[in-house]
């Protein structure tokens, strides 16, 4: 059998719902990704593109139809898992060079807060960004109070990933924030595994802020002496 045709038309049944494989599958892989993430892998780039590519299918069902499931698309989520792919080529380029710079096999990625520079500049952007996106969104069809919720998983995902890709420590949090109004969205919309990826990540998350916090504050403390 043509793997990639099982892989579309394969549904899970529990009870009376019928949920796609490619869902779990791909769900899997992100919890996967963010567990590597908190470790500093670079492993975790190339396992988060592949659980991405699985979901953008998932949520452009009327695209990607499946037998017994809604055929409805939901453009911020898909949309945000593009947008995943293409910020995850970055992550993984920077964290392969970081990794092997000057020859030495180094940390991939050194995590600190961002400086006042930086907010002055992200902020603006990512208030930005969000508005572009649910006018784009609201344009497509979408409307109501998942038209706000999707921009905002579309925003803060994309953040994060960023965020991630740059070792900056606040993308834990920014993660947590999608994670509390992903689990609702989800299970609202059906996407079962899709929400309870959303509640399993949110320990590993809040693990991966603490570990990068300590992280963070051992390095700034192991720095030299400034004269």
């Amino acid at each position: 059998m043509n793997i990639i045709k099982w892989l579309f038309e394969t549904n899970l049944h529990f009870g009376s719902k019928s949920i796609p494989f490619r869902e779990v599958l791909g769900g899997s892989l992100g919890l996967a990704s963010a567990i590597f993430g908190a470790r500093r892998k670079v492993l975790a780039w190339p396992i988060g593109i592949a659980g991405d590519a699985l979901l953008f299918t998932v949520f452009l069902g009327a695209v990607f139809t499946y037998k017994d499931q809604p055929a409805e698309n939901f453009y911020g989520q898909a949309s945000r898992n593009l947008l995943l792919i293409l910020v995850s080529i970055y992550g993984w380029i920077k964290w392969s060079r970081n990794r092997n710079h000057d020859g030495a096999h180094n940390s991939a990625v050194i995590p600190r807060w961002t400086t006042p520079k930086e907010k002055l500049i992200l902020i603006p952007s990512v208030v930005l960004f969000f508005i572009t996106s649910m006018q784009i969104f609201k344009s497509l069809g979408e409307s109501g109070t998942w038209l706000f919720v999707d921009t905002w998983i579309f925003t803060g995902t994309a953040l994060a990933t960023f965020g991630m890709s740059r070792g900056y420590v606040e993308f834990w949090l920014v993660w947590i924030a999608v994670d509390l109004v992903g689990v609702p969205f989800a299970f609202k919309n059906g996407y079962y595994p899709t929400g309870t990826l959303y509640a399993i990540y949110l320990p590993f998350v809040v693990w991966g802020f603490i570990s990068w916090l300590k992280i963070s504050r051992n390095e700034v403390n192991s720095a030299p002496a400034q004269d």
